[in-house]
């Protein structure tokens, strides 16, 4: 996770609007699986993708698995292009994505998101139905794997607000 707050530090410091969700926000909600990387949803307005290539530029960011040489500029005409950047920096893995299946992108998402303390400064993370949703819709193997663990601690959390109120 050091690796991973250094990007997150990087986000913060230059403003930019992002959800963390996937495996860290799993973590965030007591997940016990491990994960490399760290999965954004970020809003794509002109403005905040300039603050994201801001934010990376220090960090090299370089297409994952993408062979060395390849020509490829994080810049705001690139992103503006594309859509998700799967990215290795110096600082270890980040997905940034423009919109997640089950459940749509960063405006639909913010109402679904919670302050988490995951750093010094704290993180917009999505909450645990709408990780479920993400999960189930993106249908991967590794995806529907942690669904039976998102779902106990989703249960888990609204029996302990239910004794909480009892």
């Amino acid at each position: 996770m050091d690796n991973l707050r250094v990007i997150l530090d990087q986000l913060h410091a230059r403003g930019v609007e992002f959800i963390v969700i996937g495996g860290v926000a799993a973590n965030a909600h007591g997940s016990a699986r491990v994960t490399y990387d760290l999965d954004v949803l970020y809003k794509r307005s002109d403005d905040n993708i300039a603050r994201l290539v801001q934010a990376m530029a220090p960090l090299h960011p370089y297409l994952r698995g993408a062979p060395p040489g390849l020509p490829f500029v994080f810049d705001a005409a690139t992103v503006k292009a594309g859509l998700h950047f799967t990215l290795e920096t110096t600082s270890g893995w980040v997905d940034f994505l423009g919109e997640v299946a089950g459940v749509g992108r960063y405006e639909a998402a913010l109402e679904h998101a919670t302050r988490m303390e995951l750093t010094d400064d704290a993180s917009l993370v999505i909450d645990l139905d709408s990780l479920i949703r993400a999960k189930r819709a993106a249908g991967r193997p590794k995806d529907l794997e942690v669904l039976a663990e998102l779902e106990i601690l989703r249960d888990l959390i609204a029996q302990d607000l239910a004794d909480t109120r009892g």
